[in-house]
């Protein structure tokens, strides 16, 4: 388990401020900023770093899931099928990392090339979200149901970004959204967001869960994470309506592709 010097105790909870709030302003997951932020940064071991930032990320995702789910945004038979496949594959992927070694250097280049892909990847979803969501929403309007364009790509799907989120705590946002915005052409882009949301709460929870039984949990660097976190996120959905979508879109999927292209090359 990785430690915290005291010293950075203050740095950390600032970094769960703003990244709180870079999730409160793009609906980006904390895990393609908070993930690369701890191993980059403050050069925690990337299987710690994943393993922290999946229960902060199920944490902060619970509370997003509740509010939908109160006001019947949430498709539960599309939550149900996705999570069909993301929990066998979660549950797989963990005993795969037992098996190599959380802390063994394949594991460490494995996690690190793989983050970096799937932030490479998040960043062109980010911006493809937003340039397809409205021309998706007048076209779901009329036929507001979750109909997969096959019964079995939710569950393939989930199995994949199952694999990815437990490697990496990536896949679950902007990249779930995307994919979800094709395979249910027919469900309004704010309830695929929901769905997205809702699958990614059990999913988060299992494979941080999962790490925790490694030993790949830092527990006290989490509360330091969530206690910046709640507040920033917080902050950032009062100031949504204040900037455009499409130019902090831009600037976080720039720096996401170069974050990810680092990560990619270490």
């Amino acid at each position: 388990m990785a430690t915290v010097p005291a010293m950075q105790e203050v740095a950390l909870i600032a970094s769960g401020l703003i990244i709180g709030a870079i999730i409160g302003l793009t609906g980006v997951g904390g895990g393609s900023l908070m993930t690369p932020l701890l191993i980059l940064g403050f050069g925690v071991t990337p299987a710690t770093a994943v393993g922290t930032d999946l229960l902060f990320a199920a944490i902060t995702k619970f509370g997003g899931t509740l509010k939908l789910a109160l006001s019947r945004q949430v498709a539960w038979r599309a939550v149900a099928a996705l999570c069909a496949g993301a929990i066998p594959a979660t549950l797989l992927t963990t005993v795969s990392i037992k098996w190599l070694g959380p802390s063994s250097p394949e594991t460490e280049s494995l996690i690190r090339h793989v983050l970096g892909g799937a932030l490479f990847f998040t960043a062109i979803a980010s911006l493809y979200n937003v340039a397809v969501s409205r021309h998706a929403s007048s076209a779901a309007l009329q036929t507001d149901h979750a109909t997969p364009r096959h019964w079995a790509l939710p569950t393939l799907f989930g199995a994949a970004i199952g694999v990815i989120v437990t490697l990496t705590s990536v896949g679950a946002g902007a990249i779930g959204v995307a994919v979800l915005l094709l395979i249910y052409p027919h469900l309004a882009p704010k309830r695929v967001v929901a769905v997205d949301l809702a699958y990614a709460v059990p999913l988060t929870a299992i494979a941080g869960l999962g790490h925790a039984h490694l030993g790949n949990v830092d527990w006290h660097l989490l509360a330091l994470l969530v206690s910046g976190s709640l507040p920033g996120i917080w902050l950032g959905s009062r100031l949504l309506g204040y900037l455009n979508p499409l130019v902090t879109r831009g600037i976080l999927s720039t720096l996401l592709a170069a974050v990810g292209i680092k990560l990619m090359a270490w």
